[in-house]
């Protein structure tokens, strides 16, 4: 009987074990995770840039006074709209009318004195170098009257055009230099054009020439796609950003569009560009010009790499860098992975 008891134990024993072993190896095949892959395409391609920027005027004018001086009154507002010749800003004319009062004097008295040495030169009490002396001093002090007067024209500052006033610079009591400016205006006429300034990498410049065509969307106008075409290209990077200043001018028809809004451009280069394409779907995440993908070789393993975005093509990624050495990218079933997943293919 206890023999009986210790074979039956024995059984019991085995058959568990074999019970174990299908569970380790279906543990195994669950850790493969089933995605969908895609080959990654070389081609050469007409690429797009997508870049976005600041919608403003072709010409802006910063008004400032000739002279320095205290701001009596600037009677326009941000946003309002001017006719050529409207006054603009004044400065206070109490030192500007007080100079104009002394160089009148002073011609006054150097009129007085070349009359007085004429005479005495007549009478030969004084010299012809003493006679001339005086001459110049008159002729001084009528450059020195006409100096001020045409100052005090600038002294008030007029609309130089038709447009509209984007920025008051300083108010009403300041006091500004020479020169600095008080008001930013964006001229409006026959020659001046809404345009969009935006900044570009050192790539993306090369790529542009002017004469490149662009489409230009803004939310002041949703659903509505505006035709442009690359005027200008700056020859040096800004300090600021580091970026190179590409200037579009755009065909807004009858939209009229505010200075400062934003606005979104895809230009069309003529130049092609050899580029890796691969389904936008692969893309994990984005931010700004760098992404995430999951690559495999094998078919077997996954790496998750970074890549660096050129632009898009309709529903294909275009990218510049970070695929080299790789033949395929995950399309399906990447919120799974991690890098080094084990994967099956499926259809």
């Amino acid at each position: 009987m206890k023999g009986l008891f210790i074979c039956t134990s024995a059984f019991l024993l085995l058959s568990a074990c074999a019970e174990k072993k299908p569970e380790v190896k279906e543990s195994k095949v669950s850790q493969t995770i089933p995605v969908k892959i895609a080959s990654i395409d070389v081609s050469d391609r007409q690429n797009q840039i997508m870049t976005s920027g600041l919608i403003s005027t072709e010409n802006e004018a910063r008004l400032s006074f000739k002279i320095g001086g205290v701001i009596q009154n600037i009677p326009v507002k941000e946003g309002q709209k001017v006719q050529k010749g409207q006054l603009l800003a004044v400065l206070n004319n109490t030192e500007i009318g007080a100079q104009v009062q002394q160089a009148e004097l002073a011609l006054e008295k150097a009129q007085r004195d070349y009359t007085r040495a004429t005479n005495l030169y007549k009478d030969s009490v004084i010299t012809l170098e003493q006679l001339q002396n005086s001459k110049t001093g008159l002729e001084l002090s009528k450059q020195s009257l006409q100096q001020v007067l045409f100052n005090r024209q600038y002294a008030s500052i007029y609309a130089p055009a038709d447009g509209f006033i984007v920025k008051k610079l300083l108010n009403i009591g300041e006091v500004t230099g020479a020169g600095s400016p008080v008001l930013v205006m964006g001229l409006l006429g026959n020659s001046s054009r809404w345009v969009l300034r935006t900044g570009v990498s050192d790539k993306q410049w090369a790529m542009i020439e002017t004469g490149n065509k662009a489409k230009v969307t803004t939310d002041a106008y949703p659903g509505r796609l505006f035709a442009a075409t690359v005027t200008k290209k700056a020859l040096a990077a800004d300090a600021t950003s580091g970026s190179f200043e590409i200037e579009m001018v755009i065909e807004m028809k009858d939209a009229q569009p505010a200075v400062g809004m934003f606005g979104k451009a895809i230009i069309t280069p003529t130049k092609s560009m050899k580029g890796v394409s691969i389904p936008y779907e692969a893309l994990l995440e984005a931010n700004g010009q760098k992404g995430f993908v999951f690559v495999t070789n094998d078919q077997k393993t996954v790496q998750r790499i970074e890549i660096t975005i050129a632009s898009f093509d309709n529903n294909r990624v275009i990218v510049s860098s970070g695929l080299s050495g790789y033949n395929f990218v995950v399309v399906s079933g990447s919120p799974y992975l991690k890098d080094g997943s084990a994967i099956t293919i499926t259809q």
